[in-house]
């Protein structure tokens, strides 16, 4: 399945322009690094599905709780492409890609598909899976200065709501982060 397919840019979604309009070319990328885009494309097309699924959807997710203060920081940037390539088994470059194909998505759609691809996450994740997302999402929140701020909190909640988890399940887990959660702290 390809990343775009995924992500809703099907063939459909193409801008045509009309026959009367000049289309003035773009000026060409380096064409080492046009190249090197293509490769990692070409590589995540490659991917299973389900595979291509669990990582668009599980990098989407992270990428909720980094703009959950509608500011992604680098530091959460980074801490999500090492944990992309961690737990998605990528390379450096492929997480890089992966992440700022889901940030980019999460900026154009947000709060239209957050519920939905976190639904999908569910849908082709195991629990063990879902319970190192919950870690994951912790980990980006602090990411920016080891303080996850009341609406990061606020999200990872909405999130563990949407994966399945119950409240109980949800503090288990939070109880590990919580000497760096802002409300505690005051």
């Amino acid at each position: 399945m390809s990343l775009d397919k995924f992500f809703g840019k099907g063939d459909s979604d193409k801008a045509q322009a009309p026959a009367e309009t000049e289309v003035v070319p773009r000026p060409a990328p380096p064409s080492g690094e046009t190249e090197t885009v293509r490769k990692l494309v070409a590589e995540l097309n490659a991917l299973p599905q389900d595979r291509a699924v669990w990582l668009a959807s599980f990098a989407y997710v992270l990428t909720r709780v980094a703009a959950a203060d509608l500011d992604v920081d680098q530091r959460e940037t980074l801490a999500m492409e090492t944990i992309v390539q961690q737990w998605g088994g990528l390379s450096e470059a492929q997480a890089v890609l992966v992440v700022q194909i889901a940030e980019t998505q999460s900026n154009l759609v947000g709060g239209t598909d957050d519920y939905l691809v976190t639904r999908r996450f569910r849908d082709v994740s195991t629990w063990e899976e879902r319970t190192q997302l919950l870690h994951c999402l912790f980990a980006v929140a602090s990411a920016a200065g080891d303080t996850i701020s009341a609406q990061e909190s606020h999200e990872i909640r909405e999130i563990s709501d949407e994966l399945g988890f119950t409240l109980p399940e949800l503090n288990e887990v939070r109880r590990q982060y919580a000497d760096r959660l802002a409300a505690l702290q005051r």
